[in-house]
């Protein structure tokens, strides 16, 4: 079955796996489709323009739906020459009339999945491609020719061309199926290289040459800034950029061939799309299969809202307080995939929200939205989704094959990320098929689930500690009573109809106060789990990209301390011999790597702060970080401004700035005392007041 699919030409390339090897099918006859609606103009005059449009093939009036809530009506469909032509079609009759008069449907489809949803063709393979890692050290890449590359797991290394000589040799010896890059710009590099010392066999696909799918861009999403690498393509093989996969890097080839299987892109686009753009393609599939077209720019306007409406659902999911401080025997449970479970049990679809067959009833508890008895598209979408991640989580359970786990486990991330998405989806602006009103029910939901679910364990004997969206803590009530939380459970099941998981029990769990109050941040917390070796963290240093690896060590030895005594004192005496091996230099460097997100180019920043200095050091050696790239650096000499305050990682450095890591070492022990009431200051007291130095530190 197919995988992989080039475009070359005019013609539509069809890689496909057997028993017997890699076979390839040429399609000369595809051409893309786009849809015309006329809302103000003539559809007869459009037809017969379009028809004799240089990048038109034909033309024909067609019935289809512009929309869910839409009945079938007469659309111009549009056969355009080729994948280049789409937009440039598109934009001159965008154009046309005042705005709105022309709308357009399934324009900006990715360039595979268009072909697999207009041509039906599933890109799943039915073999399992075999992968080719190729890696280069980032100072090599930005300094050619290439002298050392790692190919699977050999390292070649020498002159230029017998270094491509030997690439080439070794990928037509493994035959791969998926090329698996360390950087994208490692493939325009080679084939530089192969120009320039005259290999004119050089290929890296299984035709010659390359292509350029797409530039480096910035982007900006939920206020982070992102970058975008340049995409690349060679014939017959598909590319993994190591630098630009979310699902690649978050699941595994199992799990990627999963969604591959559910949206219908294939394997090399889905490595670099989004999570949306995945749920979306998911998405897209449905309402093709119901006859709805895709539109181009999503035009829905939101529905009149009182004032009362607009301030009840101007909320998010709802939140207690945690209880600042350490609390001993305390039960975590969670909802299993909430969100979209209400999605699935209370059909919470764009096409059925506020429907007018319903609009008298008060269906969304708090904001008098409508909900319609009849089955919406959404529910359908994801309640596959949600059966089939819970069908894998019981595999996972019964297996022990360790093969068998590892795919099972990339699956269940896959569908995992998917459905964390899907509320978010339904509030951005640019969905496909979103609606702001779904966004609002389904915190509504939410809402009431968790105040609901809170008043049975205070009624049964327990006290809630914290509470967020979908997870909720208890800790037994000194004196009463307490009804068994496996009953509390199913009973609060039933009564949701969304199963509530039992989640974990803790010896201790402690609630971290925010930076600016004493009151507890929603995020920041971590515990002893019961009966295990093992420790739960979230929002604390030790969980943050940018903490070197030495102080995300210390804080988890702190508090293994803290475990062990649950003595203040003695933690901080714990701290003093990491401060101590800390000023005496003997920590290694490559241990205070600093990663940060460089959030905007080089010549935007105002002040000299310690992302600009490592910005500037790898201007000078040619490795300019773009924004939404990461940036890796020691700091060396914190006092200075220039760019001699950092090293950056790929310099080695051989020294570090003591004094600053101190202040990150005092900063993550904070974290971990600031529960039981020891801040900074009293710290730094502590410490001060006893010099000795203990002989452990010098080990």
């Amino acid at each position: 079955m197919t995988y992989k699919i080039d475009y070359r030409d005019g013609t539509v390339l069809e890689w496909s796996l057997t028993d017997d090897g890699t076979t390839v099918t040429r399609n000369d006859s595809y051409t893309p489709t786009i849809y015309v609606s006329v809302h103000g103009g003539d559809l007869t005059e459009a037809a017969a323009y379009l028809r004799n449009h240089p990048q038109v093939e034909a033309t024909q009036q067609v019935e289809e739906q512009v929309g869910f809530r839409h009945d079938p009506t007469t659309v111009l469909r549009v056969d355009v020459a080729d994948l280049d032509a789409v937009t440039n079609v598109a934009n001159e009759v965008r154009g046309w009339g005042s705005p709105g008069d022309y709308r357009l449907y399934n324009v900006d489809f990715s360039r595979e999945y268009r072909y697999c949803l207009e041509a039906g063709v599933d890109p799943t393979p039915t073999q399992r491609p075999s992968v080719l890692r190729l890696a280069v050290d980032e100072a090599e890449l930005a300094s050619p020719p290439i002298t050392e590359i790692k190919v699977g797991d050999k390292l070649l290394s020498g002159v230029p061309d017998d270094v491509l000589t030997g690439v080439r040799e070794q990928i037509q010896e493994d035959d791969p199926d998926v090329l698996q890059v360390s950087s994208s710009e490692l493939i325009p590099r080679l084939f530089e290289q192969a120009d320039q010392y005259d290999i004119s066999e050089f290929a890296l696909g299984r035709l010659p040459g390359y292509q350029t799918l797409a530039g480096e861009s910035t982007y900006e999403s939920y206020g982070q800034v992102g970058h975008s690498p340049a995409r690349y393509n060679v014939p017959g093989r598909v590319i993994i950029d190591e630098s630009n996969t979310f699902f690649w890097d978050q699941t595994n080839l199992d799990g990627c061939l999963d969604l591959v299987s559910r949206s219908h892109k294939p394997l090399q686009e889905l490595a670099w799309s989004s999570i949306g753009n995945v749920l979306t393609a998911i998405q897209i599939r449905e309402a093709r299969s119901r006859g709805v077209l895709v539109p181009w720019h999503s035009w829905r306007h939101e529905q009149f809202k009182t004032m009362r409406q607009l301030h009840a659902a101007d909320r998010g999911g709802f939140t207690f307080t945690p209880e600042v401080g350490l609390h001993e025997d305390v039960h975590e449970l969670d909802f299993s995939s909430l969100f979209p479970n209400i999605i699935v049990t209370r059909n919470v679809s764009p096409d059925k929200i506020r429907c007018d067959c319903h609009a008298d009833r008060d269906d969304v508890p708090g904001l008098g939205y409508s909900i319609c008895d009849e089955r919406g598209y959404l529910p359908d979408v994801l309640e596959p989704l949600i059966a089939d991640r819970d069908a894998i989580k019981e595999e996972l359970e019964d297996t022990k094959d360790p093969d068998r786990q590892a795919a099972l486990e990339g699956q269940s991330n896959a569908i995992k990320w998917i459905l964390v998405s899907c509320f978010g989806y339904q509030g951005f602006s640019n969905a496909k098929f979103g609606r702001i009103e779904c966004h609002e029910a389904i915190n509504a939901f939410a809402r009431e689930i968790l105040l609901d679910s809170k008043a049975v364990f205070e009624a049964n004997g327990w006290r809630v500690v914290h509470g967020i969206v979908d997870s909720i803590w208890v800790t037994p009530v000194d004196g009463a009573e307490q009804t068994p939380l496996d009953e509390l459970a199913a009973q609060i099941t039933e009564d949701v109809g969304i199963r509530l998981e039992y989640e974990a029990e803790y010896d201790w769990i402690a609630f971290v106060p925010r930076a600016d109050s004493d009151a507890g941040a929603l995020t920041k917390y971590f515990g002893k789990v019961a009966g295990v070796d093992e420790y739960k963290y979230r929002g604390i240093e030790c969980r943050q990209r940018s903490t070197p690896t030495y102080i995300e060590d210390a804080q988890r030895e702190l508090i293994e301390a803290l475990d062990e005594t649950r003595d203040p004192e003695a933690v901080c005496e714990r701290l003093r011999t990491m401060i101590d091996r800390l000023e005496r230099g003997a920590i290694d460097p490559t241990r205070l790597v600093v990663n940060n997100r460089v959030s905007k180019s080089l010549d935007e920043y105002t002040q000299n702060t310690r992302n600009v200095a490592a910005l500037k050091r790898a201007d000078g050696k040619g490795l300019t970080r773009r924004p939404g790239q990461n940036v890796s650096y020691v700091v060396v000499d914190d006092e200075k401004s220039s760019r001699d305050r950092v090293v950056l990682k790929s310099e080695e450095p051989s020294e570090y700035d003591g004094p600053f890591y101190r202040d990150q070492l005092i900063q993550a022990a904070e974290s971990i005392l600031s529960p039981i009431g020891w801040h900074e200051r009293r710290i730094e007291r502590y410490l001060s007041s006893h010099t000795e130095c203990s002989l452990e530190s010098f080990s």
